[in-house]
């Protein structure tokens, strides 16, 4: 009997062990229920808390980005106008200084035409309006104005001269080359500003 009796104390144990491990299994369980909750809600206020605050970081930056691109506009737009007011300047008054400078020559020739008047001698006329011509040319040359050296002889360039009509070449070397210049050709700088009007050879 006693044999028998062995088993079923082990049996009541093995019970009374499993039954102590399903308490504690549920009332972990239960604490795990009852706290959750309150973590859950404690992140999700820690996020709302973050998201809030990132949103008004980012409401700053955009503040500040438009006030900055609203005084980029407002510089960018001062400084167009004032170019562009500038540039009108400098196109009203761009030929100030030359025409500055032609004033003597005027002078000259107002002088020159009441000399004239009493003068007799046609020589001293043409010296005196030598001297006003070769004054006037300085001025231009001082300004950057250049004649075309003289094209006759020379081939027939079309960068820098006009061919306004042709004639028979004197010879055959004559054919395609400068025969004559009926108006001579002006650079300012390395810009053509008026082209030579030449005769070529045929």
């Amino acid at each position: 009997m006693r044999h028998e009796a062995r088993p079923t104390i082990a049996r009541i144990k093995m019970k009374n062990k499993d039954h102590v491990e399903q308490e504690n299994k549920a009332q972990t369980e239960e604490q795990l229920v009852e706290e959750t909750p309150k973590d859950a809600g404690m992140l999700s206020e820690e996020t709302e808390n973050t998201q809030e605050e990132k949103g008004a970081k980012l409401e700053a930056e955009v503040a500040d980005l438009k006030d900055k691109y609203l005084r980029l506009y407002s510089d960018f737009e001062n400084f167009r106008k004032r170019t562009a007011k500038e540039r009108l300047d400098l196109i009203q008054t761009a030929s100030e200084g030359v025409l500055k400078d032609l004033i003597p020559v005027v002078d000259d020739f107002e002088r020159a035409f009441k000399a004239s008047e009493k003068e007799e001698d046609a020589a001293k006329i043409r010296e005196g309006n030598l001297l006003i011509f070769h004054k006037l040319v300085r001025i231009l040359e001082s300004k950057g104005l250049k004649v075309m050296e003289d094209l006759t002889g020379k081939p027939f360039d079309a960068e820098t001269q006009e061919a306004i009509t042709q004639i028979p070449a004197p010879s055959e070397e004559m054919k395609g080359m400068v025969i004559d210049v009926v108006e001579k050709g002006y650079t300012l700088g390395d810009k053509v500003v008026r082209y030579a009007k030449v005769v070529t050879g045929a």
